[in-house]
């Protein structure tokens, strides 16, 4: 790419697709654009970034694209994100990952392309890389820029669960969508005075299930910092649906949530590239348990249950308010780090306002639900004792 005035920024998105990454994506490229810089936007997260063939003549369509004012417009408005993610991490490419181009060079079970991704950033002659994803897309984020590379990361992820921010994109959608399917379920469980379970993404936090919880969505949530008794749910569960008129209850349960003395439930042992099992199962089994169980609880008679696994739905479609603000936001942050010749950092949103933290701060720990402060391990659901001076988010604050 030729030289613009000012350089060229680069953008992309890694891991699950959230609503709010094309309104970041449209913010970062028209600020840029206007402030005199190029913006290319990188296909498929670090994928595209493993796959370019260093060539001038060579078809590199598929590992990026210029971006332009008229581009980001038609598509800012909508869910998904337009330039594609992948789940690849650079550091640990398996075998069968390795782009074509490249097999002769490497070739070990695991191999680290860092050297490669550096010298494809050379190629396209971008100054600054802007990585939009979870904690496992912007760790790579840091390790590009503990190798010298200028980077400025920004958080998103439903599961709201990267250190260092109070906010990442897509998690209002995310938890507005949880309480809006939540009511709809209502009808066919009180319909057919069931329990409902629903399980919700979520594998290390459980903000995803406790928050909508506290806001009227279910009676009870199960969330992965607590492993659950499973009798006291069932008897928690027949009680709330005794006390219903409607003779129902709601569960919400965290995809990452454990009985007690077992781990999470996985649908296989196959890893990705961040080492990361596939989870799935928690909402059948506890259906199953739940079911079996409810005649000890009910003068000795079984309660059907209605499961269900929100899972995409949650994450598909368009932005609400706050995932097309935020990412607004986020992106002109991004930019004004960029024009003060800053980098190494994370734009976050602390206490209620706009920010930036070291970006490191993404692999120094873990962002959890506090049990202690906010989860009543009795009763199995949210507890709060005060929300004077609290974030927008209450529990998710840092």
């Amino acid at each position: 790419m030729a030289k613009s005035t000012k350089g060229i920024i680069g953008i992309l998105t890694g891991g699950g697709d959230v609503p709010g990454l094309n309104p970041a994506i449209r913010a970062v490229t028209i600020r840029a654009i206007r402030e005199g810089y190029q913006v290319i936007g990188i296909r498929k997260g670090w994928r595209g970034l493993i796959d370019i063939i260093r060539d001038k003549k060579a078809d590199n369509s598929e590992n990026y694209i210029s971006l332009s004012e008229e581009l980001v417009n038609k598509v800012g408005r909508t869910g998904g994100t337009f330039l594609h993610t992948s789940r690849v991490n650079p550091s640990k490419t398996s075998k069968d990952r390795i782009p074509t181009h490249l097999k002769e060079k490497y070739n070990e079970e695991v191999n680290d392309l860092t050297e490669e991704v550096l010298a494809n950033l050379a190629f396209l002659n971008i100054d600054y890389l802007i990585p939009i994803g979870g904690d496992d897309t912007l760790s790579y984020g840091v390790r590009l820029y503990k190798e010298g590379f200028k980077v400025i990361a920004i958080p998103k992820t439903m599961d709201n669960d990267v250190p260092g921010t109070d906010y990442c994109i897509g998690f209002s959608t995310c938890i507005t969508r949880t309480i809006s399917l939540t009511h709809s379920l209502r009808t066919s469980a009180g319909s057919h005075e069931r329990l409902l379970v629903l399980e919700v993404f979520g594998r290390y936090a459980g903000f995803t299930a406790i928050l909508p919880t506290l806001a009227g969505a279910a009676n009870r949530c199960v969330i992965p910092e607590y492993n659950f008794d499973i009798e006291r749910l069932t008897e928690l569960m027949i009680q709330d649906r005794f006390s219903n008129p409607s003779h129902y209850s709601v569960v919400l349960i965290s995809e990452g949530a454990s009985f007690s003395g077992e781990d999470m439930i996985f649908q296989d042992d196959v890893r990705d590239d961040y080492g990361h099992r596939k989870l799935g199962g928690i909402g059948d089994r506890v259906s199953e348990h739940l079911k079996q169980l409810s005649p000890k609880y009910n003068n000795s008679k079984p309660i059907n249950v209605i499961n269900q696994k929100l899972g995409y739905m949650v994450r598909c479609g368009d932005p609400d308010a706050i995932d097309s603000i935020v990412p607004m936001a986020f992106g002109n942050l991004a930019l004004d780090l960029i024009i003060k010749g800053v980098h190494g950092r994370l734009i976050t949103l602390r206490n209620g306002r706009y920010d930036n933290a070291p970006i490191d701060i993404v692999t120094s720990s873990k962002k959890l639900v506090d049990v202690d402060r906010y989860y009543n391990t009795d009763r199995l659901r949210p507890k709060y004792n005060s929300f004077e001076m609290q974030p927008l988010f209450l529990m998710t604050g840092l």
